[in-house]
């Protein structure tokens, strides 16, 4: 009986160690650097600006090349209806803004427009 409890009980602790090992996970998000080109985008949004097609996906921003995609900069005054997850308001001059990776983005109406601060 006295060698059961010491097993349950190891299990236990090895059960509570593998938990806490398995919540120290980080993850590191990396992102292309404008000029790279990539096959595929996963479920792009298309927006049109100024008779060109940019392809929108998890915050980054492209182009097409041929039938592949470059990363590239976004113009100023794009609107986008939704903010990309993790951007941060931001206050100028009394003004509301909202930031995400370098692009600064102003509220108008239901969207949201690229603008340069």
């Amino acid at each position: 009986m006295k060698s059961m409890k010491t097993i349950l009980v190891t299990v236990a602790l090895m059960g509570t160690m593998l938990a806490t090992n398995a919540q120290s996970t980080t993850v590191v998000r990396v992102y292309p650097k404008h000029g790279t080109v990539v096959k595929t985008i996963a479920n792009p949004s298309v927006i049109v600006h100024k008779k060109t097609n940019y392809y929108y996906a998890d915050g980054v921003w492209y182009k097409t090349q041929g039938k592949r995609y470059v990363v590239t900069a976004v113009p100023r005054g794009v609107k986008i209806k939704t903010l990309p997850r993790g951007s941060k308001v931001v206050y100028r001059n009394g003004k509301r803004f909202y930031q995400y990776r370098g692009v600064w983005y102003k509220k108008r109406g239901r969207n949201y427009i690229v603008v340069n601060v």
